[in-house]
């Protein structure tokens, strides 16, 4: 069996309410994926904006394996030094990375953000030396677009980030740099300028789906369906 873990910010765990794009993630590989699968982590919550923390299990649609790596705030920086001990204690097979945007956005310019993904490639393979990896670029928001100085950072960063993929990059443990999703649109694709509505959610999704596909052949092409 794999054991897939997503591993992100908010644009990951989610806030109540939300199916997220972890559960289109599921969806598509139940329906595509021919081998058995499990989503795994050390977390199962969404984001509860009333209170300002992870405690919410208010999933639009709860049945499904919720397990993840994510955070509200969190970014490279904080991931990095859990990655080990996450992958070690859920085994986890491959990761499903998407971190940057928050690391800009308040801790890390560029060059540091990049140093961090490099630790926490690092962490991740002190646990598990095969581990895969598949990393989405930062996906521009409203603030890219309005502050130009953070704009830069972003395209900045995913240079290093494309840059670190291909140094990392090694046959026993595979990485691989997703496409960022080319129609997604920030006034469209988004409910706050950042954060993934239902259209976000999947192409999120297909993000990942379709760089797995065309890299390693599993699955199938992604399909949005109708919810």
């Amino acid at each position: 069996m794999l054991r897939f873990m997503p591993v992100g910010d908010s644009m990951t765990i989610g806030s109540a309410g939300e199916h997220t794009w972890r559960y289109r993630m599921w969806q598509h590989l139940r329906d595509t994926y021919d081998r058995p699968f499990a989503l795994v982590g050390p977390r199962e919550t969404l984001h509860d904006k009333a209170t300002d923390t992870p405690t919410s299990y208010e999933y639009a649609d709860p049945d499904f394996p919720r397990a993840h790596l994510a955070g509200w705030g969190e970014g490279w920086l904080h991931m990095a030094p859990l990655i080990g001990d996450a992958v070690r204690s859920c085994r986890a097979d491959v990761l499903l990375v998407s971190l940057g945007l928050i690391d800009l956005g308040f801790y890390t310019n560029a060059e540091q953000t990049a140093e961090n993904v490099r630790a926490f490639v690092e962490q991740a393979r002190s646990a598990e030396p095969r581990v895969r990896m598949v990393v989405l670029p930062v996906i521009p928001n409203v603030r890219a677009q309005d502050d130009a100085p953070f704009g830069a950072q972003v395209t900045l960063f995913n240079e290093l980030l494309a840059k670190a993929v291909a140094d990392l990059d090694e046959p026993r443990s595979p990485l691989l740099l997703a496409s960022p999703p080319v129609s997604y649109d920030f006034t469209v694709d988004t409910y706050d300028g950042t954060h993934p509505n239902a259209s976000g959610e999947h192409k999120i999704a297909e993000a990942f789906a379709e760089a797995m596909h065309q890299a390693w052949g599993w699955g199938q092409t992604y399909a949005a369906g109708t919810n």
